[in-house]
């Protein structure tokens, strides 16, 4: 049983509670004013589970669920807090830390919770690639949470693994929208990432990716490099440009990812209407997601030694949700089940924000039973 509730200040809950005293007061003290200004829950343990990525960033905060109970459905999640790019990799450092302590900050002053309450943090966020940035931005955690919570850093593809999974770290990924990573566990918890290095080293099958060629393929139709096609008058009008000269200012006035991504609809509706350049950067696309689930898949042997074997396979993403008649997603399926036809299909029904807060969970709970 989960310890009864009761509402207090947060300032009596502060003053009562040495493991506050000794809490470093971070920089951006400000965003935690709510704390001394509000009542708030403070008898409820809670978890924050934060899925950061390029575009936007979530936060969820859920209670603490019993270990020995199944999970319920729908998953209780008594805040949800939203906010902009989180990846360091594309605003920087200071940018990325602020987004992330904000979002943090309003998913706990939404819940009527406070630092103290918290038991477990887990953030999934895109860049983290090696583990000194994991070791980094633990240490920026711990400037700003009591001693006791247990803190946890992960690239957001593992976040959208356990969206998948409810929690549980086996198989593999597949992201598909602004940029593109596959990610995958054995179960015996080696891991292995494909793609995922951004767009200058290549995420093709991204939405960047897809953007991206369809732009150059406005480009070289226009000064003879390449053929006609109709991404041109689409891409222009979308734009509300009148020459594909101005695209060159257009880009690099703000070349951002998201912004580039965003106009992969147009290349699927040209596809759609049968423009053969289009269809040629979607094809591409979808042989490119498959090659990376398909190399993650090969270095776990997550398929067995027999190549037949069953393995989840989560497909998280704007350009894998299937459209009027072009599926992105159904044909990248299609192409890994023709090597690997174990390959189990999953569309989470929760986000990976709520995946990252399950991850949490786990973690605790494997803690508590050793």
């Amino acid at each position: 049983m989960l310890p009864s509730e009761s509402t207090t200040p947060i300032s009596h809950a502060m003053n009562s509670n040495s493991s506050f005293s000794v809490m470093k007061r971070y920089r951006n003290g400000e965003i935690w004013d709510f704390e001394n200004e509000m009542a708030v829950t403070i008898d409820r343990q809670v978890i924050l589970g934060l899925d950061g990525g390029t575009t936007s960033t979530v936060c969820v905060c859920m209670p603490i669920l019993p270990f020995k109970d199944p999970l319920p459905d729908p998953l209780p999640v008594l805040a949800r807090a939203t906010a902009g790019c989180s990846n360091h990799n594309s605003v920087g450092e200071t940018a990325a830390r602020e987004t992330l302590e904000q979002v943090m900050a309003d998913a706990l002053a939404k819940s009527n919770s406070n630092r103290f309450a918290v038991q477990a943090v887990c953030l999934a966020v895109s860049g983290v690639n090696h583990p000194k940035d994991q070791q980094r931005i633990l240490n920026w955690l711990r400037d700003i949470f009591p001693s006791h919570v247990r803190l946890y850093v992960q690239n957001d593809s593992v976040a959208a693994l356990a969206s998948g999974t409810l929690g549980k770290l086996q198989g593999c990924v597949l992201i598909a929208g602004t940029g593109t990573i596959a990610y995958g566990f054995a179960e015996d918890g080696r891991e292995a990432r494909a793609a995922g290095a951004g767009p200058i080293l290549g995420d093709w099958g991204s939405g960047y990716g897809i953007a991206a060629q369809a732009l150059t393929a406005v480009v070289r139709a226009y000064d003879g490099r390449g053929p006609q096609t109709n991404l041109t008058t689409s891409m222009l009008q979308k734009l509300g440009l009148s020459s594909p000269d101005e695209l060159i200012g257009w880009t690099y006035i703000d070349p951002s990812w998201a912004r580039i991504a965003a106009l992969v609809p147009v290349v699927v509706s040209c596809a759609e209407a049968g423009d053969q350049v289009a269809n040629k950067i979607l094809h591409d696309s979808v042989e490119e997601l498959a090659l990376s689930v398909k190399a993650v898949v090969q270095r776990l042997s997550l398929c067995g030694e027999d190549g037949d074997g069953p393995f989840p396979l989560v497909m998280v993403g704007g350009v894998l949700e299937a459209n009027k008649r072009w599926d992105i997603g159904k044909e990248v399926i299609k192409c890994i089940s023709r090597d690997y036809p174990g390959a189990i299909p999953i569309h989470p029904k929760v986000e990976p924000a709520v995946g990252a807060a399950l991850l949490a969970w786990n973690f605790l709970m494997t803690e508590s039973q050793n």
